[in-house]
């Protein structure tokens, strides 16, 4: 940059990578877990429990690989400049559940992995592909991940919440703009 340039603002928004990767994520979320519910339904020698099944995991490695796609991502995309409104609580708490989020979306699907691998169950990507075991049969590994995989259920739901509950509060009472830097230029006005 030559001595007369002057150096570029921050972007008011997310670019169309992030909010993309943004939204796919929120996708498969809001998917895997109805998927999840119903699985949950059924019962054990139901016709087609096995594909619920399969469905899941393979939206879950899914989700796994998204995730450090936009972890990668986010170090090379430029950040939006912060916004002026929020409070300094509010973008420490915001910056708290991202972390989160971003823990949970690494952790379920690990745990998944882990409690299937460890119960002998291959896990493969709809039946296409599988993916390589990395854990030997374990039982005591298997129920662990299991319990991980229950408890983070919850998780999920709070942290998702939370975020939805922001977006929300921020799009139609604070009206501040903070959903609009997530969103595409034509859904933003």
């Amino acid at each position: 940059m030559s001595e007369l340039q002057a150096p570029e603002d921050p972007p008011s928004r997310y670019n169309s990578s992030s909010q993309g990767l943004h939204w796919l994520s929120a996708a498969l979320m809001f998917t895997v877990v109805p998927i999840a519910w119903y699985m949950q339904t059924l019962a054990k020698d139901a016709p087609g429990r096995g594909d619920w099944y399969t469905v899941h995991k393979s939206i879950g490695m899914l989700i796994l690989l998204l995730t450090l796609v936009r972890l990668g991502w986010r170090h090379f995309a430029p950040k939006p400049a912060p916004l002026a409104t929020l409070r300094p609580w509010e973008t420490f708490l915001s910056g708290a559940i991202h972390i989160l989020l971003y823990l949970i979306l690494l952790g379920m699907p690990l745990s998944g992995y882990i409690g299937s691998t460890a119960a002998g169950r291959p896990v493969t990507l709809f039946n296409l592909v599988t993916v390589p075991a990395l854990f030997a049969p374990d039982k005591a590994l298997a129920h662990l991940a299991h319990e991980a995989h229950e408890a983070g259920q919850w998780a999920v739901y709070l942290l998702v919440a939370l975020h939805v509950a922001a977006a929300l509060f921020h799009a139609l009472i604070r009206r501040d703009g903070v959903l609009r830097r997530m969103l595409p230029a034509w859904a933003a006005r």
